[in-house]
Protein backbone atom coordinates (compact mmCIF):
# COMPACT_ATOMS: atom_id res chain seq x y z
CA UNK A 1 0.00 0.00 0.00
CA UNK A 2 1.45 3.43 -0.59
CA UNK A 3 1.73 5.90 2.32
CA UNK A 4 0.46 9.07 2.74
CA UNK A 5 3.84 11.22 3.02
CA UNK A 6 3.92 14.43 5.57
CA UNK A 7 4.16 17.69 3.74
CA UNK A 8 7.92 19.18 3.81
CA UNK A 9 6.98 22.12 2.75
CA UNK A 10 4.96 25.20 5.05
CA UNK A 11 1.53 25.75 2.35
CA UNK A 12 0.91 29.60 1.32
CA UNK A 13 -2.42 30.29 3.64
CA UNK A 14 -2.64 34.08 3.14
CA UNK A 15 -4.72 35.64 0.46
CA UNK A 16 -1.92 38.01 0.02
CA UNK A 17 0.73 35.28 -1.67
CA UNK A 18 -1.04 34.92 -4.84
CA UNK A 19 -3.49 37.49 -6.72
CA UNK A 20 -6.94 36.86 -7.52
CA UNK A 21 -6.25 35.31 -10.68
CA UNK A 22 -3.62 32.58 -10.34
CA UNK A 23 -5.89 31.34 -7.58
CA UNK A 24 -9.04 30.66 -10.80
CA UNK A 25 -6.87 29.92 -13.58
CA UNK A 26 -5.47 26.91 -10.62
CA UNK A 27 -9.15 26.15 -10.12
CA UNK A 28 -10.17 26.61 -14.06
CA UNK A 29 -7.54 24.58 -15.41
CA UNK A 30 -7.00 21.54 -13.14
CA UNK A 31 -11.16 21.05 -13.18
CA UNK A 32 -10.41 21.53 -17.26
CA UNK A 33 -8.08 18.55 -16.97
CA UNK A 34 -10.61 16.36 -14.19
CA UNK A 35 -13.43 16.85 -16.56
CA UNK A 36 -12.06 16.26 -19.88
CA UNK A 37 -9.79 13.00 -18.82
CA UNK A 38 -13.34 12.11 -17.07
CA UNK A 39 -14.97 12.08 -20.61
CA UNK A 40 -11.93 10.76 -22.05
CA UNK A 41 -12.76 7.81 -19.58
CA UNK A 42 -16.59 7.57 -21.02
CA UNK A 43 -15.61 7.67 -24.46
CA UNK A 44 -12.92 4.59 -24.41
CA UNK A 45 -15.42 2.49 -22.48
CA UNK A 46 -17.89 3.57 -25.75
CA UNK A 47 -14.85 1.84 -27.65
CA UNK A 48 -14.72 5.50 -29.72
CA UNK A 49 -11.05 5.84 -28.11
CA UNK A 50 -9.28 2.97 -28.93
CA UNK A 51 -5.57 1.46 -28.27
CA UNK A 52 -3.91 2.93 -25.21
CA UNK A 53 -5.70 5.81 -22.45
CA UNK A 54 -3.39 6.74 -19.22
CA UNK A 55 -5.68 9.16 -17.36
CA UNK A 56 -4.73 11.89 -15.15
CA UNK A 57 -7.46 12.07 -12.27
CA UNK A 58 -5.86 13.21 -8.84
CA UNK A 59 -2.17 14.08 -10.45
CA UNK A 60 -3.72 17.63 -11.61
CA UNK A 61 -2.16 19.63 -9.53
CA UNK A 62 1.50 18.48 -10.58
CA UNK A 63 1.38 20.55 -13.83
CA UNK A 64 -1.14 23.24 -13.02
CA UNK A 65 1.25 24.44 -10.01
CA UNK A 66 4.54 24.14 -12.26
CA UNK A 67 2.85 25.81 -15.16
CA UNK A 68 1.97 28.80 -13.13
CA UNK A 69 5.82 28.88 -11.57
CA UNK A 70 7.41 29.12 -15.21
CA UNK A 71 7.70 31.29 -17.86
CA UNK A 72 6.70 31.28 -21.66
CA UNK A 73 9.20 29.78 -23.64
CA UNK A 74 10.53 27.03 -21.01
CA UNK A 75 10.01 23.72 -22.45
CA UNK A 76 8.30 20.36 -20.80
CA UNK A 77 8.48 16.97 -22.01
CA UNK A 78 6.49 13.72 -19.80
CA UNK A 79 5.79 10.13 -20.11
CA UNK A 80 2.25 8.65 -21.78
CA UNK A 81 0.29 9.78 -19.32
CA UNK A 82 0.12 13.35 -20.70
CA UNK A 83 -3.44 14.67 -22.13
CA UNK A 84 -3.43 17.37 -19.04
CA UNK A 85 0.15 18.76 -19.58
CA UNK A 86 -0.34 20.23 -23.27
CA UNK A 87 -3.97 21.30 -21.87
CA UNK A 88 -2.28 23.37 -18.94
CA UNK A 89 0.18 24.88 -21.45
CA UNK A 90 -2.46 26.05 -23.53
CA UNK A 91 -3.36 23.52 -26.28
CA UNK A 92 -6.88 23.74 -27.55
CA UNK A 93 -8.70 20.58 -26.17
CA UNK A 94 -10.47 20.24 -28.83
CA UNK A 95 -7.02 19.28 -30.87
CA UNK A 96 -6.06 16.94 -27.47
CA UNK A 97 -9.97 14.97 -28.26
CA UNK A 98 -9.10 14.74 -31.95
CA UNK A 99 -6.15 13.05 -31.38
CA UNK A 100 -7.81 10.58 -28.73
CA UNK A 101 -9.81 10.04 -31.68
CA UNK A 102 -7.00 9.39 -34.19
CA UNK A 103 -8.25 11.89 -36.43
CA UNK A 104 -6.67 13.84 -38.43
CA UNK A 105 -6.85 17.77 -37.02
CA UNK A 106 -5.57 16.18 -33.61
CA UNK A 107 -2.85 17.65 -32.04
CA UNK A 108 -0.17 15.03 -33.85
CA UNK A 109 -2.32 14.66 -36.65
CA UNK A 110 -4.40 11.37 -35.66
CA UNK A 111 -0.65 9.87 -35.86
CA UNK A 112 0.20 9.60 -32.36
CA UNK A 113 -2.94 8.87 -30.19
CA UNK A 114 -3.20 9.15 -26.46
CA UNK A 115 0.49 8.32 -25.92
CA UNK A 116 2.43 10.33 -28.11
CA UNK A 117 1.29 14.50 -28.04
CA UNK A 118 3.24 16.93 -29.24
CA UNK A 119 2.98 20.66 -29.08
CA UNK A 120 5.88 23.05 -30.15
CA UNK A 121 4.43 26.27 -30.31
CA UNK A 122 3.88 25.66 -26.48
CA UNK A 123 7.02 24.37 -25.82
CA UNK A 124 5.51 20.49 -25.02
CA UNK A 125 7.85 17.81 -26.26
CA UNK A 126 5.60 14.62 -26.22
CA UNK A 127 4.10 12.19 -25.31
CA UNK A 128 6.72 9.18 -24.90
CA UNK A 129 5.70 5.57 -24.66
CA UNK A 130 9.31 4.06 -23.63
CA UNK A 131 9.60 3.95 -19.99
CA UNK A 132 11.98 6.50 -19.06
CA UNK A 133 12.83 7.60 -22.74
CA UNK A 134 12.10 10.85 -22.14
CA UNK A 135 14.52 11.80 -19.20
CA UNK A 136 17.77 11.69 -21.13
CA UNK A 137 15.66 13.39 -23.63
CA UNK A 138 14.60 16.50 -21.10
CA UNK A 139 18.00 16.72 -20.35
CA UNK A 140 19.14 16.93 -23.87
CA UNK A 141 16.59 19.71 -24.52
CA UNK A 142 18.13 21.61 -21.62
CA UNK A 143 21.55 21.57 -23.09
CA UNK A 144 20.26 22.49 -25.84
CA UNK A 145 18.29 25.73 -23.85
CA UNK A 146 22.04 26.21 -22.26
CA UNK A 147 24.23 26.09 -25.20
CA UNK A 148 21.75 28.86 -26.81
CA UNK A 149 21.58 31.11 -23.90
CA UNK A 150 18.01 31.26 -23.72
CA UNK A 151 17.50 31.58 -20.18
CA UNK A 152 15.23 28.91 -20.49
CA UNK A 153 14.63 25.00 -18.58
CA UNK A 154 12.76 22.08 -19.18
CA UNK A 155 10.63 19.87 -17.13
CA UNK A 156 11.40 16.87 -17.05
CA UNK A 157 8.41 14.58 -15.71
CA UNK A 158 8.18 10.60 -15.14
CA UNK A 159 6.63 8.08 -13.53
CA UNK A 160 7.79 6.48 -10.19
CA UNK A 161 8.57 3.61 -12.22
CA UNK A 162 11.09 5.29 -14.88
CA UNK A 163 13.54 5.72 -12.11
CA UNK A 164 14.70 1.88 -12.23
CA UNK A 165 15.70 2.68 -15.62
CA UNK A 166 19.60 3.02 -16.14
CA UNK A 167 18.98 6.62 -18.64
CA UNK A 168 17.51 8.29 -15.46
CA UNK A 169 20.32 7.94 -13.17
CA UNK A 170 22.80 8.35 -16.89
CA UNK A 171 20.66 11.37 -17.29
CA UNK A 172 21.17 13.02 -13.91
CA UNK A 173 24.51 12.25 -14.21
CA UNK A 174 25.34 14.26 -17.22
CA UNK A 175 22.72 17.18 -16.11
CA UNK A 176 24.74 17.89 -12.71
CA UNK A 177 28.11 17.60 -14.46
CA UNK A 178 27.37 19.92 -16.70
CA UNK A 179 24.98 21.76 -14.71
CA UNK A 180 22.30 22.06 -17.18
CA UNK A 181 18.94 23.80 -16.64
CA UNK A 182 16.68 21.00 -15.81
CA UNK A 183 13.76 20.24 -13.04
CA UNK A 184 13.52 16.42 -13.31
CA UNK A 185 9.61 15.66 -12.03
CA UNK A 186 8.87 12.32 -10.13
CA UNK A 187 5.37 12.18 -10.30
CA UNK A 188 5.10 9.47 -7.80
CA UNK A 189 1.65 8.31 -7.70
CA UNK A 190 2.62 4.87 -5.51
CA UNK A 191 2.23 2.63 -8.04
CA UNK A 192 4.37 1.32 -11.11
CA UNK A 193 1.72 0.66 -13.11
CA UNK A 194 0.40 -2.09 -10.59
CA UNK A 195 2.90 -2.53 -7.87
CA UNK A 196 3.88 -0.07 -5.40
CA UNK A 197 7.05 1.40 -4.27
CA UNK A 198 7.38 -0.11 -0.78
CA UNK A 199 7.53 -3.51 -2.94
CA UNK A 200 10.21 -2.74 -5.23
CA UNK A 201 12.27 -0.44 -3.72
CA UNK A 202 13.85 -0.42 0.18
CA UNK A 203 13.82 3.52 -0.93
CA UNK A 204 10.63 5.00 -1.07
CA UNK A 205 10.98 8.85 -0.83
CA UNK A 206 12.72 9.07 -4.24
CA UNK A 207 13.82 12.43 -3.66
CA UNK A 208 16.88 10.71 -2.29
CA UNK A 209 17.99 9.22 -5.46
CA UNK A 210 19.45 12.76 -6.40
CA UNK A 211 21.79 12.10 -3.20
CA UNK A 212 24.15 10.69 -5.55
CA UNK A 213 24.82 13.39 -8.25
CA UNK A 214 24.78 15.91 -4.92
CA UNK A 215 21.39 17.29 -6.82
CA UNK A 216 19.47 19.39 -4.70
CA UNK A 217 16.53 17.27 -4.16
CA UNK A 218 13.45 17.95 -2.70
CA UNK A 219 9.54 15.79 -1.98
CA UNK A 220 7.26 17.71 -2.28
CA UNK A 221 3.24 17.63 -1.82
CA UNK A 222 1.91 17.13 -5.16
CA UNK A 223 -1.65 17.10 -3.60
CA UNK A 224 -1.36 20.61 -3.22
CA UNK A 225 -0.93 23.63 -6.16
CA UNK A 226 0.65 25.88 -4.35
CA UNK A 227 3.39 23.41 -3.35
CA UNK A 228 4.30 22.20 -6.46
CA UNK A 229 4.06 25.82 -7.32
CA UNK A 230 6.83 27.00 -5.01
CA UNK A 231 9.05 24.20 -5.25
CA UNK A 232 9.22 24.57 -9.36
CA UNK A 233 9.97 28.40 -8.74
CA UNK A 234 13.18 27.38 -6.27
CA UNK A 235 14.33 25.36 -8.85
CA UNK A 236 13.47 27.50 -11.64
CA UNK A 237 15.50 30.27 -10.00
CA UNK A 238 18.27 27.84 -9.56
CA UNK A 239 18.17 26.67 -12.98
CA UNK A 240 18.05 30.00 -14.98
CA UNK A 241 21.35 31.53 -12.38
CA UNK A 242 23.20 28.73 -14.14
CA UNK A 243 23.38 26.29 -10.76
CA UNK A 244 22.02 23.10 -12.68
CA UNK A 245 19.36 20.87 -12.18
CA UNK A 246 17.14 19.53 -9.24
CA UNK A 247 15.53 16.39 -8.64
CA UNK A 248 11.57 16.85 -7.49
CA UNK A 249 9.76 14.15 -6.31
CA UNK A 250 5.21 14.84 -6.47
CA UNK A 251 4.03 12.76 -3.98
CA UNK A 252 0.22 12.63 -6.12
CA UNK A 253 -1.67 9.69 -6.40
CA UNK A 254 -3.78 8.46 -9.54
CA UNK A 255 -7.89 7.37 -8.69
CA UNK A 256 -8.03 5.16 -11.37
CA UNK A 257 -5.98 2.32 -12.48
CA UNK A 258 -2.43 2.70 -14.56
CA UNK A 259 -4.64 2.33 -18.13
CA UNK A 260 -7.66 1.85 -18.77
CA UNK A 261 -7.57 -2.01 -18.74
CA UNK A 262 -6.10 -1.66 -15.31
CA UNK A 263 -9.11 -2.92 -12.67
CA UNK A 264 -6.58 -1.43 -9.78
CA UNK A 265 -7.16 -4.67 -7.70
CA UNK A 266 -4.33 -4.26 -6.00
CA UNK A 267 -4.95 -1.43 -3.56
CA UNK A 268 -8.09 -0.84 -1.57
CA UNK A 269 -11.24 1.59 -1.66
CA UNK A 270 -10.44 2.62 1.66
CA UNK A 271 -6.94 4.32 0.23
CA UNK A 272 -8.18 5.49 -2.80
CA UNK A 273 -10.90 7.80 -0.73
CA UNK A 274 -8.18 8.72 1.86
CA UNK A 275 -6.05 10.03 -0.97
CA UNK A 276 -9.68 12.02 -2.41
CA UNK A 277 -10.02 13.82 0.91
CA UNK A 278 -7.12 15.60 -0.03
CA UNK A 279 -7.86 16.18 -3.75
CA UNK A 280 -5.48 19.03 -5.46
CA UNK A 281 -8.92 20.54 -6.61
CA UNK A 282 -11.04 20.55 -3.82
CA UNK A 283 -7.91 21.68 -2.07
CA UNK A 284 -7.81 25.12 -4.07
CA UNK A 285 -11.89 25.28 -4.07
CA UNK A 286 -11.75 25.74 -0.78
CA UNK A 287 -8.67 28.25 0.03
CA UNK A 288 -10.80 29.82 -3.27
CA UNK A 289 -13.93 29.89 -0.80
CA UNK A 290 -12.64 30.16 2.62
CA UNK A 291 -10.75 33.25 1.68
CA UNK A 292 -13.15 34.90 -0.21
CA UNK A 293 -11.36 35.21 -3.68
CA UNK A 294 -14.37 34.32 -4.98
CA UNK A 295 -17.91 33.19 -4.87
CA UNK A 296 -19.83 29.74 -5.23
CA UNK A 297 -21.44 31.10 -8.20
CA UNK A 298 -17.84 32.39 -10.09
CA UNK A 299 -17.02 28.74 -9.43
CA UNK A 300 -19.93 27.20 -10.46
CA UNK A 301 -19.94 29.58 -14.13
CA UNK A 302 -15.76 28.03 -14.29
CA UNK A 303 -18.25 24.81 -14.54
CA UNK A 304 -20.47 25.01 -16.87
CA UNK A 305 -17.58 27.05 -19.07
CA UNK A 306 -15.88 23.38 -18.64
CA UNK A 307 -18.84 21.56 -19.49
CA UNK A 308 -19.52 23.15 -22.79
CA UNK A 309 -15.75 23.11 -23.50
CA UNK A 310 -15.06 19.10 -23.41
CA UNK A 311 -18.56 19.01 -25.31
CA UNK A 312 -17.36 21.03 -28.21
CA UNK A 313 -14.48 18.56 -27.86
CA UNK A 314 -16.45 15.75 -28.52
CA UNK A 315 -18.20 17.07 -31.31
CA UNK A 316 -14.92 18.39 -32.83
CA UNK A 317 -13.64 14.88 -32.69
CA UNK A 318 -16.15 13.02 -33.97
CA UNK A 319 -17.27 15.49 -36.77
CA UNK A 320 -13.31 15.00 -38.32
CA UNK A 321 -11.88 12.90 -40.83
CA UNK A 322 -9.45 10.56 -40.31
CA UNK A 323 -5.88 11.08 -42.11
CA UNK A 324 -5.72 9.95 -45.54
CA UNK A 325 -3.10 6.38 -46.31
CA UNK A 326 -1.03 9.48 -48.01
CA UNK A 327 -0.04 10.66 -45.02
CA UNK A 328 1.46 7.27 -43.34
CA UNK A 329 4.86 9.28 -44.91
CA UNK A 330 4.42 12.77 -44.35
CA UNK A 331 6.03 13.96 -40.76
CA UNK A 332 8.46 11.23 -40.41
CA UNK A 333 11.29 12.80 -41.58
CA UNK A 334 12.47 16.31 -41.44
CA UNK A 335 13.74 16.39 -45.19
CA UNK A 336 10.65 16.00 -47.41
CA UNK A 337 12.68 14.60 -50.21
CA UNK A 338 14.65 11.92 -47.64
CA UNK A 339 14.69 8.71 -49.94
CA UNK A 340 13.41 5.07 -49.60
CA UNK A 341 9.97 6.69 -48.12
CA UNK A 342 7.87 4.76 -51.29
CA UNK A 343 9.07 1.95 -53.51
Amino acid sequence: MASVKEKKNTRAKSKSDFPKETYMEWYESMLLMRKFEEKAGQLYGQQKIKGFCHLYIGQEACVAGAVSALEKGDKYITAYRDHAHPMALGTDPKAIMAELYGKATGISKGKGGSMHMFDKENGFFGGHGIVGGQVPLGAGIAFAEQYNNTGKLCMTYMGDGAVRQGAFHEALNMAMTMKLPVVFCIENNGYAMGTSVARTSNVTGLDQLGASYEMPSESVDGMSVIDVHHAVARAAKRARAGEGPTLLEFRTYRYKGHSMSDPAKYRTKEEVEQYKQRDPIEQIKHEILDQKIATQEDLDAIANKIKEIVTESVKFAEESEYPTADQAYTDVYADPAYPFLED
